[in-house]
């Protein structure tokens, strides 16, 4: 069962090929283009290096948020694009829990964190035991102090992860349990959503490409200012 998996919440894109839960193909960049310009190459090359005709895929995977409007939607878009044109089911994860997958075989809580501006970020908590990731929390936004005084609270190692990280860590790198991700673990990639969503397709857990909507913890930052305009002006 192969599974084309997309990823481009915010600044990193990346597609990969997921066969049976081993991944066979991935391809990431982390460059200044627009993932309008980038995310269908990519599926193109992640297929073409893995002798993966489009035929072979079973079913799409994207992280559906939160993270960036505009990525979100462009990734949602192509998606849905390729969904319908080949009638295949698809699954969106929660970015922040595609994050997680990244520190399978360690024992620490993981502290997945997306930059949200003005001092906040998108954020969950996961404990990962070996194979088994557990959320502690459901995905929110955050005022960077606000979950620093939460992360105070735990005794055992914690790993800042996510691309809100190096953001993130100044508000904790004076506690001892807390570590910073290494520069290879620490962003969401196709590869992620793909191994969390694999689970979702060998149980039938899909939806057809009309159903699958974007996950936003704010408002876009122009409907915020619209809607504080409004009020200023009542």
């Amino acid at each position: 069962m192969k599974i084309l998996a997309l990823e481009c919440s915010a600044s990193p894109a990346s597609v990969a090929v997921i066969d049976n839960g081993k991944i066979i193909s991935e391809c990431f960049i982390n460059v200044k283009l627009t993932h309008s310009q980038t995310l269908m190459p990519m599926v193109k090359s992640a297929l073409d290096l893995s002798l993966t005709k489009f035929d072979d895929i079973v079913g799409l995977a994207i992280s559906s948020g939160p993270g960036s409007f505009t990525g979100i939607r462009i990734g949602i878009s192509a998606l849905k694009g390729l969904c319908t044109a080949n009638k295949l089911p698809c699954v969106g994860v929660s970015t922040l829990r595609c994050i997680a997958e990244n520190f399978k075989g360690q024992n620490a809580v993981i502290c997945a964190v997306m930059d949200a501006r003005c001092n906040q970020v998108y954020n969950a908590l996961f404990k990962v035991d070996g194979d088994n990731i557990n959320r502690l929390c459901e995905d929110r936004a955050l005022m960077c102090t606000e979950l620093a005084e939460q992360l105070s609270k735990y005794n055992e190692k914690i790993i800042v992860c996510g691309d809100g990280a190096d953001l993130f860590y100044k508000f904790v790198n004076d506690n001892k349990n807390t570590v910073l991700a290494p520069e290879k673990l620490k962003y969401q990639s196709a590869t992620g959503v793909g191994l969390c969503a694999y689970g979702e397709f060998l149980s039938g857990n899909t939806v057809s490409s009309d159903k699958l909507l974007p996950v936003y913890l704010r408002l876009p930052q122009a409907e915020r200012e619209l809607k504080s305009k409004k009020e200023k002006e009542k």
